[in-house]
C-alpha cells in the first residue's frame, strides 16, 4: 500500500471509487484557500462595521452627522440596510427560504453543471447575499433596539431556525455520501460546506463546533489546517470574542511553525497584528502592520485602506522619524490609498512636518474615525492620550526651555489648556520636563540614558556576584 499523503488540492489526483458508482460531483466545492479570493465570504467582516458603527450610534459615542459623513448615508438607512442583509434579503421569508434550500438541496449531476456556472458567474454577488441568520437578527433586535413594520418576528425566525436544521441535514448526508463514494478531498470540501454555511447563517457555538470537526480531519494537511484556524479567528472576531480569537491565533501559530508558505504566514500575521490592536498591544501591532504593507492579501479580515490606517495610526507612536518618512509618509503602498483616509494621512505629515496647530486639529478630526471603527474604538482614549504625548515630547526635544506662550501658539491652544495638559503628563511621568508657573517657563529635563545604563548595569553586576558569593558557600558546605 503506497504511504498515506495529507490532504491537499494540489495533492489531489484521479480517485478510483469504493463503490461501482459513479463519483460525487459537488455543485462548488468549498476549499480553502491561502489566497483572499479563496477564502470564505462568511462572516462578512465589513458587515460588522456597520454594526459597530450603528452599535456607537445607538450608544451616543458616534454622533449622527459625523456617522453620516464616514459612512455617506444616514444612520437609519444603513440600519435598514443591515437588518435586510442579515434576515431575508428584503425578499419574503417562503421565497428567500426557496431560493437558499435550491442551493443546497441535492440534485442530478446535469443539473449540477448548469447550477456550477450560474454560481460562477454570481460569485461577486455572494457577499452581499442574504444571511437568514436568526441567531444575528435576534442579537442586533435587542442591541439596536430595532422595532420596524418590516422586522421579522419571532415565529419567522424560529422558521428560519428550522430550515437550517432542514439544510445542514442535506450538507451532512453530503458528508457520508463523501465518505463512502469518494476520496479524503471531497470529505474535507463537504465538512467544509457546513463550517461555512454555519459561520453564515447560525450562531458562533455552532460555526466554531463546525471548524472543530474539520480540524480533527485526518491527513489534513498544514496549509489547510491554517486555513481553517483563519476562518474560525474570523467568526470569534466577527462575534466580539477576542479570547477565543487569540487562542485560536495561538493554535494557528503552532501549526504554521511546522510548515506552511508564504502567503499563508503572511496572512496570518495581519490575523495576529489585528488579534494585538483588541489588547491594546500596540507596539506588537505595529510591527507586524508595517511588515505586512507590502504583502497585504487579507482583504476578507478588512479592506486595505483600513489596514493601512491600523499601520500609520500605530506606527507613530513608535516608528522613528526616518523609519516612518520612508514607510509610511513616502511609501508607494500608502499614497495608493491616501485619498481614501485623508484624515490619518494628514495627521502623519503633520507631525513630520511639525505644524503642531494643524496636528491637534487633525486629532479632533481624527476621534470619530477612530471611534466608528471596531478594533480602534475600545482605544480611542488611550491612542489620542499617546498622541498628544508623541506631539509635546517630539516639541519639547528641541528646547532647552521654552516659554508657555510660545508652545501655546505653536499648537494653537491657551496658556491655561496648555498648562494643565503638561501638568498631567509630567506628573505621570510621560513628559521629562518641568514648568515654572511663575515665570511661565517650561524647562526639559533630558535624561542621561548613556549614565543610567551604566547605573543599570554596575546595580545588575553586583547583583550577579551576590549570587554567585552565596553559591560559593553552598558548594564549599
Amino acid at each position: 500500500m503506497a504511504p498515506t499523503m495529507d490532504i491537499d488540492e494540489n495533492d489531489k489526483k484521479d480517485e478510483t471509487p469504493t463503490k461501482k458508482t459513479k463519483a460525487i460531483k459537488p455543485k462548488k466545492m468549498s476549499t480553502p484557500s491561502a489566497s483572499s479570493e479563496g477564502a470564505s465570504f462568511h462572516p462578512d467582516m465589513s458587515l460588522a462595521q456597520e454594526i459597530h458603527r450603528l452599535t456607537m450610534i445607538h450608544n451616543g459615542k458616534l454622533s449622527v452627522d459625523d456617522a453620516t459623513a464616514i459612512i455617506g448615508c444616514k444612520p437609519e438607512e444603513l440600519l435598514e440596510k443591515v437588518m435586510s442583509r442579515v434576515g431575508t434579503g428584503g425578499k419574503s421569508l417562503e421565497e428567500a427560504m426557496k431560493e437558499n434550500e435550491a442551493k443546497y438541496k441535492p440534485s442530478d449531476e446535469g443539473e449540477k453543471d448548469a447550477e456550477n456556472e450560474k454560481e460562477e458567474k454570481s460569485e461577486t454577488d455572494k457577499k452581499d447575499e442574504a444571511l437568514l441568520n436568526p441567531s444575528l437578527y435576534r442579537h442586533l433586535q435587542s442591541t439596536l433596539s430595532y422595532s420596524s413594520p418590516n422586522a421579522l418576528t419571532e415565529a419567522n425566525l424560529a422558521t428560519l431556525e428550522s430550515h437550517h436544521e432542514t439544510i445542514l441535514a442535506h450538507l451532512n448526508d453530503a458528508v457520508t455520501k463523501a465518505k463512502d463514494e469518494a476520496g479524503d478531498m471531497e470529505v474535507l470540501h463537504a465538512n467544509m460546506d457546513i463550517a461555512r454555511y454555519s459561520a453564515r447563517s447560525s450562531s458562533k457555538e455552532s460555526a466554531l463546533k463546525a471548524y472543530d470537526t474539520v480540524l480533527a480531519l485526518p491527513k489534513l494537511s498544514v496549509g489547510k489546517k491554517l486555513d481553517a484556524h483563519l476562518e474560525m479567528a474570523r467568526v470569534s472576531s466577527f462575534w466580539n470574542d477576542y479570547k477565543k480569537m487569540k487562542g485560536v491565533l495561538d493554535a494557528a501559530a503552532k501549526v504554521i511553525a511546522n510548515g506552511g508558505d508564504w502567503d499563508r504566514r503572511n496572512r496570518l500575521k495581519v490575523y495576529q497584528a489585528l488579534s494585538f490592536l483588541l489588547v491594546r498591544d500596540a507596539e506588537s501591532a505595529s510591527k507586524l502592520l508595517v511588515e505586512g504593507i507590502a504583502t497585504f492579501s487579507c482583504s476578507e479580515l478588512c479592506t486595505y485602506p483600513e489596514f493601512i490606517t491600523y499601520a500609520t495610526v500605530t506606527n507613530l507612536l513608535y516608528l522613528k522619524r526616518t523609519e516612518l518618512k520612508k514607510s509610511i509618509i513616502d511609501g508607494s503602498e500608502v499614497l495608493q490609498v491616501s485619498k481614501e483616509i485623508p484624515v490619518v494621512i494628514q495627521l502623519a505629515n503633520t507631525l513630520y512636518d511639525c505644524d503642531y496647530k494643524a496636528y491637534l486639529h487633525t486629532l479632533v478630526d481624527l476621534q470619530p474615525h477612530l471611534v466608528a471603527n471596531r478594533y480602534l474604538q475600545p482605544h480611542v482614549g488611550y491612542l489620542l492620550r499617546e498622541l498628544h504625548v508623541l506631539a509635546f515630547q517630539q516639541f519639547l526635544d528641541s528646547y532647552q526651555s521654552v516659554t508657555l506662550e510660545s508652545m501655546a501658539k505653536s499648537f494653537g491652544v491657551g496658556t491655561e489648556f496648555l498648562d494643565v495638559q503638561l501638568s498631567r503628563f509630567i506628573a505621570a511621568g510621560r513628559l521629562t520636563a518641568k514648568i515654572d508657573k511663575y515665570g511661565g517657563v517650561v524647562e526639559t529635563n533630558r535624561p542621561d540614558w548613556k549614565n543610567a545604563r551604566y547605573q543599570d548595569m554596575i546595580q545588575k553586576g553586583d547583583l550577579l556576584l551576590n549570587r554567585i558569593q552565596k553559591l560559593g558557600r553552598v558548594v564549599d558546605l
